[in-house]
């Protein structure tokens, strides 16, 4: 019985002290373009500094239609990493070999976040494409969130 009861009483603590971690989270995007012959930019970005987003927010009610005058210049981070990739493309197509090498930095940029405690919670991707004849812009984006606890 006293086993039953200490082995319970483990579980409660150990999922008190799971609950009550606090994480931190960083954003990394790649952009990768779909323009040809590498007129595109294709990079990926992480930001080096911190912004408080309630600088920036105002709310509205019924009562109160008091608009946000904060500048958006104000809201931009000057601390962050650009890292080249590739472009998708090429003068004669997808190139295959491109996006291989966008996954070998894209793979070395997510290790390294690992190795500095970070975990790799969701990814999310978008695609503004080619839309045919006479279009020749477009992007694929991909956002990492990563999470580590906070110290």
């Amino acid at each position: 019985m006293f086993k039953k009861i200490l082995f319970v009483a483990f579980l409660v603590i150990s999922f008190l002290e799971v609950e009550a971690q606090v994480y931190e989270y960083r954003i990394v995007t790649s952009i990768e373009s779909v323009v040809p012959m590498g007129l595109g930019r294709s990079r990926i970005i992480s930001n080096q500094e911190d912004k408080d987003y309630m600088e920036y927010t105002s709310s509205r009610t019924v009562e109160s239609k008091k608009q946000n005058k904060s500048k958006r210049k104000e809201a931009k981070v000057d601390d962050f990493d650009e890292t080249k990739i590739l472009n998708f493309y090429s003068a004669t197509g997808i190139n295959f070999q491109n996006i291989a090498s966008n996954d070998a930095l894209l793979s070395s940029k997510v290790n390294t976040m690992i190795e500095q405690g970070w975990e790799l919670s969701f990814v999310t991707s978008g695609v503004e494409s080619d839309a045919g004849k006479g279009d020749g812009t477009g992007i694929f984006i991909t956002r990492f969130i990563f999470k580590r606890i906070k110290a």
